[in-house]
């Protein structure tokens, strides 16, 4: 078998076998196969396409190209969630202390955040003492004795999606659906969890702007779990503007802590409790997602919730003083304001460039080695409708005193407002799969 062949034959708008698949993966993580080969074959597909069993059979190589975690230790049904990416998106360490307060166990693995979207580890690193790193028995047991644990990603999980991604990230091949659902599914097939919830956000700030093409996406990725003895779920959410006012790491546990508390922004605290809802029903807890509803907010109103993130904040080295004491968090160096230019309603939050902005403050990263200032951020003061006056503060930016100029153009340039009202997304457009 040759990789030319196979090259040539997608080109053509041949379908890929199995095992043309399979030496296509062993060969870029073996390092047979040269960069430019896996760069021509990414664009015959992303220009020719894959069908169904295609996709399916790539995603199992990549799965299968590194270790695939064995969570059968872990009594009980394990249901992982997983974000397709956005901007203010606190939502894992809202879920995991309310499914686990339920009775449900979180065995999570999230990743870092890179470019405008933030990722969970980074946040929870903000948690000082907080360990995101453990070995296998003590995860599995973690899990087993509190039900509930969140780690850094593993390297050896779904290595040929690094690779893979890496290339398709400098070559234009990034916007595909079989090479997307194939990066996303190989790494949470190989997590280990026996069911599967998906937030895949569309609108501004999302990967997928358009929202038939973020169900189409649901909608494989759906199918492709299902075809690996998974029950996967897809939830199309908005994404037109940050999910609550906390944009940056502290900034979005503090926030994430208030939703625990009962008192968080009604966007974060619907999202968090209707996908609870969804992770209870999987995990068979509940015998609808209404009920679910009404034992996820059961959690927060009695306290088990937050009880259980000072539990998993304690198990893992953090100190959760932090629940009641949110000055224990990083002290960010300066803050600057940015107030409305004139009187009228909020008729769009760029969500993309909110996520810059935060960015620019040092709360994100444009290389993976970039290091980040766990305190800087953004706390927006408006929402999308919100009424104001010239004056009004509508954000402000936290951060080093050289960086949070610039973000505060960037937020700035941000809102729009206009004469009218505007109508407000639906924060839930569908769900595939339940």
């Amino acid at each position: 078998m040759k990789i030319s062949e196979i090259i040539m034959k997608k080109r053509d708008g041949g379908v890929l076998t199995k095992e043309e698949i399979q030496f296509f993966i062993d060969g870029i993580v073996s390092g047979s196969i040269a960069d430019y080969q896996a760069s021509a074959l990414l664009m015959a597909i992303y220009i020719r396409g894959m069908n169904e069993e295609e996709t399916s059979n790539l995603t199992m190589s990549m799965r299968d190209s590194g270790d695939v975690i064995d969570l059968s230790p872990i009594k009980g049904i394990k249901v992982d969630k997983h974000s397709t990416g956005g901007v203010g998106d606190k939502t894992t360490f809202i879920i995991a202390p309310i499914v686990a307060a339920c009775k449900v166990p979180v065995a999570k693995m999230s990743g870092r955040g890179l470019g405008f979207t933030g990722g969970t580890v980074d946040k929870m690193e903000s948690i000082p003492g907080f360990r995101t790193s453990l070995e296998k028995e003590e995860f599995i047991n973690q899990v087993n004795e509190i039900g509930i644990s969140v780690i850094g990603q593993t390297g050896h999980i779904a290595p040929a999606d690094k690779i893979l991604y890496a290339l398709r990230d400098v070559t234009a091949t990034v916007d595909n659906f079989s090479l997307i659902s194939g990066s996303i599914m190989s790494k949470k097939l190989a997590a280990g969890s026996d069911k599967i919830v998906l937030d895949v956000k569309c609108g501004d700030g999302a990967f997928m702007e358009d929202e038939e093409r973020a169900k189409a996406l649901g909608t494989m990725m759906c199918k492709i779990g299902e075809a690996a003895g998974k029950h996967t779920v897809a939830v199309i959410t908005d994404m037109n503007q940050p999910l609550g006012y906390n944009v940056g790491n502290s900034l979005e546990i503090i926030e994430a802590i208030d939703v625990l508390k009962g008192k968080g922004p009604k966007d974060i605290t619907e999202l968090a409790i209707s996908l609870s809802a969804i992770m209870l029903k999987l995990g068979e807890m509940v015998d609808s997602v209404e009920e679910g509803r009404m034992m996820a907010t059961e959690a927060i109103t009695s306290g088990k919730a937050l009880a259980k993130v000072k539990e998993f904040i304690a198990a893992q080295g953090g100190n959760p003083d932090v629940v009641d004491d949110y000055s224990l968090f990083p002290e960010p160096q300066a803050s600057i304001e940015v107030t409305a230019k004139n009187d009228g309603y909020i008729s769009q939050i760029h969500c993309k460039c909110i996520g810059l902005a935060s960015q620019s403050t040092g709360a994100g990263r444009e290389k993976k080695e970039d290091a980040l200032d766990l305190s800087a951020g953004i706390k927006l003061a408006k929402k999308l409708g919100d009424s104001v006056k010239k004056g009004d503060l509508l954000a402000t930016i936290y951060g080093d005193k050289s960086k949070i100029e610039v973000a505060a153009k960037q937020v700035e340039d941000a809102f729009e407002i206009s004469d009218e009202k505007v109508e407000i997304p639906k924060l839930i457009k569908e769900i595939i799969g339940l």
